[in-house]
């Protein structure tokens, strides 16, 4: 077979986890293979669990390339959310193995990485196949994430809510205290520090 050139090779980015009170942030990076597509790819906020699973097998068995990376709930309390998202975006691509020609990012902000050449496409993961398939990457790894922290603190149900703020986390937090995994940054989990 012969090599794809470099600049033909696209990836794309998208995150997962901004708005949570606990857990990482994470994300992911993909460049497809123009050979093997994937039908039904979208923003993983419209497909159901299910269809996420089943696409995310896919998406690694036929991609030409996927990575996916997190920033900490400690580094998104040190940074701020946006910059922990932009750095784990840094640490997706940069962990790809393969060094794609242009990099395609969900929203309207790029990490900071010298040497490559950058888009930012507000809702790119309904129109963009390589955010799409990045967007159901950093979901199914983050929601895998907050089960695991599920079976750790099962007093706060993460597996139901998946850490955002909902009236059955914030009901937990004040039921139980803040736990070593909650973002201290956050503006529900910094008032109940504050009492």
């Amino acid at each position: 077979m012969d090599e794809i050139p470099i600049a033909k090779l696209v990836a794309g980015i998208d995150e997962a986890g901004r708005g949570p009170l606990a857990g990482s942030v994470v994300a992911a990076a993909v460049i497809l293979d123009a050979t093997r597509p994937i039908p039904g790819l979208t923003d993983s906020k419209k497909l159901s669990p299910a269809r996420r699973a089943v696409l995310e097998q896919e998406i690694k068995l036929n991609a030409l390339a996927w990575n996916v990376a997190e920033a900490s709930h400690s580094e998104v309390d040190e940074l701020n959310i946006l910059q922990a998202s932009l750095l784990a975006m840094k640490r997706a691509l940069l962990g790809l193995g393969i060094r794609p020609g242009q990099v395609l990012i969900d929203g309207n902000r790029l990490p900071r990485v010298e040497g490559y050449s950058m888009l930012a496409i507000v809702k790119g993961d309904l129109t963009e196949a390589c955010i799409s398939a990045a967007s159901i990457l950093a979901k199914e790894h983050r929601d895998r994430q907050m089960l695991e922290l599920d079976r750790l603190y099962p007093e706060y149900d993460f597996a139901r809510h998946k850490g955002y703020p909902t009236a059955l986390h914030r009901e937990r937090l004040r039921q139980h205290g803040v736990s070593p995994v909650h973002r201290r940054s956050f503006g529900p989990v910094r008032e109940l520090l504050q009492e």
